[in-house]
Order: C-alpha cells, then structure tokens, then sequence
C-alpha cells in the first residue's frame, strides 16, 4: 500500500542517502556528442533527440528491451549504425568529489545508494568505472520496471533499504524526477553542484562539512 506522507508533520533523522547517478555522480560530454554528428553527416541533435523519444526510452529504462536493441534501434531511425554505435560507446566521466562525498556519508553511519533511469547494462558500467564500490546499493530502473518520478521506483528502494521516506534525502538534477520523492516523503534536492548539495545535506540535519570540497 502507498504510503504518502505530510512532511510537514514528519521530522525523521537522515538515514539514508539517495543519489541519481548521470548528471549527479557520472557526467558525458555533450560535445562528443556533436562532433559524432558532425563526422556522420547527421543534423545537429538528432542522436539523442531519437534516443530519448518516446516511447523508445521508457522501452529500454523499463527493462522491455536491452541496450542492444536501443541503440540498434536508435542507428535505424538516424540511418547511421556506426554513429549510434559509437556515441553508445562514449565513456562518462566520474565526479570524485561525489565519490568522496559517498566515503564521508558512509563513515558517518549513513546508507548511500544509487537510483537511476538506466539500462541493463548498469550494473557492468559501474563496476568498472569504480563507481559501486562507493555505495551501498545500485537500483536500476531497468531491474525496477519502473522510472523515476514513478513513486513505486521510490516504493522499491524504501522496502528494499527497510526504511521510511523521511528517513531519505534524495538528490537530482532533473526537477521532474522529484515529485514521486516528494509525495512518499523524502527530502530532496535538485542538485546542481556539490557545494549546495553538501549545504543541503547540512540543513537536513546530516553531519557533513558543508564548505569541505
């Protein structure tokens, strides 16, 4: 059963930390992305204007169909399977000061986990960037059934951590991925750097430097 919670009336300590993960914790070059384009002949924006369409994107997030299939799909729609290939190929870069913000958060006694809108292959791609071994969780839309703002993504990670929305701060960057957060009751926060993320964290009530960068 849902349990939607007023936060006004609630005020429970922080136990855990949520995170999304592209755009927050891992981040990808917008500009390779306009140089593939370019090199294939293709109009400016049509690689991800097709990967992130309707329904397709909620198709791969959901776990219908795997990368593979999305990217094939992708490389038939902009007639370039070399293009749509190699802009699936592109490595992110991973934000240490986010990794170390996780070291902290965990040596305060703190669960720290991942929620994402991802594909099947998550899992391998943190593995071997690095990335799990800073968390205490990796949940993946794809294994979920459901993408954020979903509330039942949100449901899946509190019955899975055994905790209660107050208990959660999540962070962001997308506002719309808020609102299923909002409405079970947890904190959250639209990051837009780590700075205010760690200020944020601060006013919650969780023990980290605010000015430690």
């Amino acid at each position: 059963m849902r349990r939607v919670v007023d936060r006004a009336t609630v005020r429970a300590v922080i136990s855990t930390v949520l995170f999304d993960l592209d755009g927050v914790i891992r981040h990808f070059d917008v500009d390779d992305v306009a140089d593939i384009e370019r090199r294939h002949g293709l109009a400016l924006g049509v690689l991800e204007g097709s990967a992130f369409s309707q329904p397709l994107l909620t198709e791969v997030t959901t776990g219908r169909i795997t990368r593979d299939e999305w990217v094939r799909r992708i490389g038939e729609r902009v007639r370039s399977t070399e293009a749509a290939e190699e802009w699936s190929s592109r490595l992110p870069t991973v934000d240490a000061e986010m990794l170390d913000l996780a070291d902290e958060l965990r040596a305060l006694g703190l669960r720290v986990a991942v929620l994402t809108n991802g594909t099947d292959t998550i899992a391998s791609e943190v593995a071997e960037s690095g990335i799990d071994g800073h968390y205490d969780a990796i949940f993946n839309s794809a294994d979920i059934g459901f993408v954020k703002p979903d509330v039942r993504a949100f449901e899946h990670v509190l019955h899975a951590l055994d905790c209660d929305g107050p208990q959660v701060f999540f962070a962001d960057d997308s506002e719309s991925k808020l609102s299923g957060a909002r409405t079970l009751g947890l904190t959250t926060h639209l990051f837009t750097g780590i700075r205010t993320l760690r200020a944020d964290l601060a006013r919650a009530g969780v023990a980290v430097d605010p000015a430690r960068i």
